[in-house]
C-alpha cells in the first residue's frame, strides 16, 4: 500500500466460483469517459490553446503545434478528406512512421469517422515484407494511403495493389499524388461541424493490426469508446496526470497500440505534449535519441528494455544527461518485456542522485485487442516483472492450473467488438460470458495478497508436452535461456513438441560475438564455430546440473546462420519471432537439431 497521492493503492475484490474460477476487479469505481477523442481536443484548444500538443524534430530545433492551431489543421484536414468522398467505408492506411502531418491525419480522420489503418514503416521499406504489406492493402481495403515521403516510400507507393489508391505524401509528391499541405486549405462545402456531432462512443477510430505471432495480421476493431475508457482507467490509477500536463519524448511506433493509443492518447486526454523522438534504441540512431532526450525531456518516460539499458549506458558518464531525463520524471513505464533488475537498480540510483526521490517505476499488461492496459502496477514496487492489478471497469477471469497458473480472460469497456470482416476470429476470441479470451498466463505475485498484483507467465498457446507427456512452460524456458546465451543469442525458439528432450534453434547475435573472438564461420545453414559450440555447450551443461527435471531441462541446440525473415513471416514488425513460422519453415533444421550424429548439432549428455 502507498499514500502518496501522485498514485492509488491497490485495492482489489475477488470471488472465487465453485469451479476454481477467480474473478478479479478494481474495487475502485470508474470515471467519466469522454464521448470521442474529439472532445479531448476541443477541450484543451479552449483551456491551453497555446500549449504545445505534438512536436517533431526540425533543424536544431522542434517544429511545436499549440492545440488550438492542432484542432483548426484537424478541423481543415477532415472536411478536405470529406470533400474528396471519404469515410467509414474507406479507411486510410498509414505506411510512414511517426510524424506531426501522421498524428494530424489521425485525429482528423478520427474527427469525421474515418477509419485510419497505420501498419510498420518496414511493410513499405523493406522489399522482403512487402507481402506484408499487400496482405494489409487485401484486408481492410483503404481508398487511400499515406506515406510522408514519396521519394522513400517510392516502391511501395508503386506497388500494383497501391498505384491504384489514392496517394497522400507530405513531400516529393509526384504527378498524380495528392500533397498533404492542399488538406490543410480544408472543403468550404463540407458541413464539419455537422459531420463531427455524428461522431460518437461506437465509431471506428482504427483497425489496428495485430502482430502476427502466431497466424496472419488480424484487423482490431478499435472504437472511441475503447480508447476514451482507456484512458479514464489509466487517470484512475495514475492521479497526477491530472495534476500538471504530462511530456513525453516518444518513439514508440504508431502502429502498434503501445505507442499509437496508450501513449499518443494519454498525452492528448490530459492535455499533455508528445514531442516525436527520431531516434530507436538500435546503434544507427541511439544518439538522436539522446540528442532529443537532452534537448526535451519528459516527465514520463516509455521505452522497451533494450532502449533504457541504451540510455542508462550513455548516462552513466554524462551527469548533465542524467539530470535532464531525471530532473521531472514523474513516471518509468516498460513494456515488451521484464526490465532486468541492473537496469531498473541503476535508474533508481540516478534518480535519488538527481531528484532525491524516485519516479514510479512500472509496467501493465494488455493486448491490441484490449486498447490496452488492462491490468496496471499503480503502486509502487521494488522489482521488475510485475504488471499489477485490473483497472477500473475491468474484470479478470482467471482460470488456475494445479500450480496455480491462470489463464487469463477479460471483460471491460476498452475490450474491442471483434475483428473487421472476421466473424469466425471474432467468435473464437470471446468465451460464452462473453469474456475475451487473451491467451496469456498470469501468477500472482503473492497467492496469500491478491493486492501484490500478478506478473505475466507467458503465452498458453507456446507451451506444449514432450512424449512423456510433461508439459514445458515455454515462454519462462525462453527467457531464462536468454539471459543464459546473452552475448550469444539475439534470439532463440525451445523446441521439443511430442518428442523426448527440449532443444534450443539460436539465431545468434553475430555483433557481439565477433566482438568476443567466436568463430563465425558458416557452412550447412549453422554456424559451426568451435570455440562457440564449447561456450554453449559449457553454458547448458552449467544449467543442466541445477535443473535436472525433463520439463526445463535444455539438451540440445543448433546455431542458424540465416536471421529469422520478415518477409517469410518469420519476424513480426515489434520485432517478435513468429514461433510456428519459424519451426515450419526451418522443418529440415528442426529434423537435424534431433539427429545425434549432426556435428552442427550441441548436444549434452545427462549428468
Amino acid at each position: 500500500m502507498t499514500d502518496d497521492s501522485r498514485y492509488r493503492a491497490h485495492r482489489v475484490r475477488r470471488q472465487d466460483r465453485a469451479d476454481g474460477t477467480i474473478l478479479l476487479q478494481s474495487d475502485y469505481e470508474m470515471s467519466p469517459i469522454a464521448w470521442t477523442t474529439g472532445d479531448w481536443l476541443h477541450r484543451w484548444a479552449g483551456e491551453a490553446p497555446e500549449r504545445v500538443f505534438i512536436a517533431e524534430r526540425s533543424g536544431a530545433g522542434w517544429r511545436e503545434l499549440g492545440y488550438a492551431e492542432v484542432l483548426q489543421r484537424v478541423r481543415a484536414i477532415g472536411a478536405s478528406l470529406l470533400g474528396r468522398g471519404m469515410g467509414p467505408e474507406t479507411p486510410i492506411l498509414v505506411m510512414s512512421g511517426n510524424s506531426l502531418d501522421h498524428g494530424l491525419l489521425a485525429l482528423a480522420a478520427q474527427y469525421v469517422g474515418i477509419p485510419l489503418v497505420p501498419v510498420a514503416e518496414q511493410y513499405a521499406l523493406i522489399h522482403g515484407a512487402h507481402g506484408r504489406l499487400k496482405h494489409a492493402v487485401d484486408l481492410v481495403k483503404p481508398r487511400m494511403v499515406y506515406a510522408d515521403d514519396a521519394a522513400r516510400y517510392a516502391e511501395a507507393l508503386a506497388l500494383p495493389e497501391i498505384a491504384g489508391l489514392e496517394r497522400l505524401v507530405s513531400a516529393n509528391a509526384e504527378p498524380g499524388m495528392v500533397a498533404f499541405d492542399d488538406l490543410l486549405k480544408g472543403d468550404g462545402g463540407v458541413d464539419i461541424d455537422t459531420v463531427h456531432a455524428g461522431i460518437g462512443p461506437d465509431t471506428v477510430a482504427k483497425y489496428l493490426l495485430t502482430s502476427g505471432s502466431t497466424s496472419n495480421p488480424k484487423a482490431v476493431i478499435t472504437t472511441h469508446w475503447m480508447m476514451c475508457a482507456n484512458q479514464a482507467q489509466l487517470l484512475d490509477a495514475l492521479p497526477f496526470l491530472a495534476a500538471k500536463p504530462p511530456r513525453i519524448v516518444d518513439w514508440l511506433p504508431w502502429n502498434h497500440v503501445f505507442g499509437g493509443s496508450h501513449n499518443f492518447n494519454m498525452m492528448l486526454a490530459n492535455g499533455g505534449s508528445i514531442y516525436i523522438d527520431d531516434g530507436k534504441p538500435t546503434p544507427a540512431l541511439i544518439d538522436r535519441t539522446l540528442e532529443n532526450l537532452a534537448m526535451k525531456a519528459g516527465t514520463i518516460w516509455f521505452n522497451v528494455p533494450v532502449g533504457f539499458g541504451m540510455v542508462v549506458e550513455a548516462m552513466k558518464a554524462d551527469a548533465a544527461l542524467r539530470r535532464a531525463v531525471f530532473g521531472e520524471l514523474d513516471m518509468i513505464f516498460y513494456a515488451g518485456a521484464s526490465l532486468p533488475q541492473d537496469i531498473w537498480t541503476a535508474m533508481e540510483d540516478m534518480a535519488m542522485e538527481v531528484r532525491g526521490s524516485l519516479p514510479l517505476m512500472t509496467s501493465s499488461w494488455g493486448l491490441t485487442e484490449t486498447a490496452p492496459a488492462t491490468l496496471l502496477q499503480h503502486e509502487p514496487t521494488d522489482r521488475s516483472g510485475i504488471v499489477g492489478v485490473p483497472l477500473t471497469g475491468v474484470t479478470a477471469k482467471l482460470i488456475p492450473d494445479a500450480d496455480m497458473r491462470c489463464e487469463v480472460r477479460v471483460k471491460g469497456p476498452n475490450i474491442m467488438p471483434g475483428y473487421f470482416e472476421d466473424p469466425e476470429k471474432t467468435r473464437e476470441a470471446f468465451d460464452e460470458e462473453g469474456f475475451f479470451i487473451t491467451g496469456d498466463a498470469m501468477v500472482f505475485v503473492d497467492p496469500d495478497d491478491i493486492n501484490k498484483g500478478m506478473k505475466f507467465d507467458g503465452r498458453i498457446s507456446e507451451d506444449f508436452k514432450l512424449q512423456t507427456g510433461t508439459w514445458v512452460r515455454a515462454a519462462g524456458l525462453r527467457m531464462e535461456a536468454l539471459k543464459l546465451l546473452d552475448g550469444i543469442a539475439a534470439d532463440l525458439v525451445i523446441t521439443g513438441a511430442d518428442r523426448t528432450e527440449i532443444g534450443l534453434l539460436i539465431f545468434p547475435n553475430i555483433n557481439a560475438l565477433k566482438k568476443a573472438g567466436f568463430e563465425t564461420d558458416t557452412a550447412e545453414n549453422a554456424l559451426i564455430g568451435r570455440n562457440l559450440h564449447s561456450e554453449i555447450r559449457h553454458r547448458l551443461a552449467e544449467r543442466a546440473r541445477e535443473n535436472s527435471g525433463s520439463a526445463s531441462r535444455i539438451t540440445r541446440a543448433l546455431v542458424l546462420a540465416e536471421p529469422p525473415s520478415m518477409g517469410d513471416g518469420e519476424m513480426t514488425a515489434k520485432g517478435n519471432l513468429n514461433l510456428r513460422k519459424v519451426v515450419t519453415r526451418r522443418a529440415e533444421l528442426l529434423e537435424r537439431l534431433y539427429d545425434n550424429a549432426d556435428p552442427a548439432v550441441i548436444t549434452i549428455k545427462e549428468s
